[in-house]
């Protein structure tokens, strides 16, 4: 297996957050912007970037980690129980975005690099990108998985299927039954490619992210949208808080590494609703969110529902 460069992996991740920041404020410019740089006293920090109060955004977070520590937390040796008690380096790039509008989706994106530091190091990738809609916009679903698909392609015809596979289970709410919204990438432990092709991988995903995201903000930003669909769309960010909250493995190791709280919940969104034993209406388009949108499905197969 050939020898990581942390270095450069470093580098890349610095310059996509610097680029996903300056496209947020491209789009959006009347978001305020706070930069936090913070340290962890183990060794090592990173820089939260949150962006809010925008016209299309209610609040957007790029975040940027670097940390180091004398012995991996047990999130990140679930897979590998061989690796407990090594000294680590974790580094990595995470990012959600909160839209105001229901008809906008809210989105995830996180590429990460984790490494032992011994004499024989052990090194891997992970990350992904998802899409959590609120109201059924298939043209949206389809674009979205066939810009992951395109991400995936160079690397083998098996990785989109794969890692579209992986992001299905990976965000499922057992206790709901449903989907976190409608997929998209997902790949943890990742470096049967050699350290090379494995980071160009990674980089592919990285990049294809705001590509993916862009046509949906700027189809669905002039939607007009009523108080009711806002409700709608706060009691589905529910969702979000549950499943990160019970299930999600970055949140479970930024707090088990001793990583900054604010900047590990900085994903949370920012106004939410719960109601209870809520249902939707038979036939309205949150019906056919539930009923179209919460399961696995082959998006770049569809083109209606009928």
């Amino acid at each position: 297996m050939s020898s990581p460069d942390l270095d450069a992996v470093r580098q890349y991740f610095v310059s996509l957050k610097d680029s996903l920041v300056a496209n947020l404020q491209l789009i959006d410019p009347k978001l305020d912007k706070t930069s936090d740089h913070w340290e962890r006293a183990e060794g090592g920090g990173g820089i939260a970037n949150v962006l809010a109060n925008g016209s299309i955004f209610e609040r957007a977070g790029v975040n940027f980690s670097e940390v180091y520590g004398e012995t991996l937390p047990p999130s990140a040796t679930r897979l590998r129980p061989q690796l407990a008690g090594k000294p680590f380096r974790a580094t990595g790039v995470s990012l959600v975005f909160h839209p105001n509008s229901p008809h906008i989706p809210t989105t995830h994106m996180n590429v990460r690099f984790f490494c032992t530091l011994d004499d024989n190091p052990v090194w891997w990738f992970g990350g992904g990108f998802d899409l959590t809609p609120y109201y059924p916009h298939l043209e949206d679903a389809v674009s979205w998985h066939q810009a992951a698909k395109e991400a995936c392609d160079p690397f083998g015809p098996e990785m989109y299927p794969r890692f579209k596979e992986n992001c299905d289970a990976y965000f499922y709410l057992p206790h709901r039954e449903e989907t976190r919204g409608v997929g998209g990438l997902f790949f943890d432990d990742f470096n049967e490619l050699g350290f090379e092709t494995s980071f160009a991988l990674t980089q592919s995903v990285g990049d294809a992210f705001w590509n993916a995201y862009l046509p949906i903000i700027q189809r669905r930003q002039n939607t007009p949208y009523s108080e009711s669909e806002r409700n709608f769309q706060l009691y589905r960010r529910g969702r979000y808080v549950e499943f990160n909250l019970l299930y999600d493995r970055g949140t479970l190791f930024g707090i088990q590494s001793g990583g900054r709280t604010e900047s590990i919940l900085m994903s949370m969104p920012p106004l939410v609703r719960w109601e209870y034993n809520w249902t939707p209406t038979p036939e309205s388009p949150e019906d056919q969110l539930y009923r179209d949108f919460l399961q696995p499905r082959d998006w770049l197969s569809l083109h209606s529902f009928e």
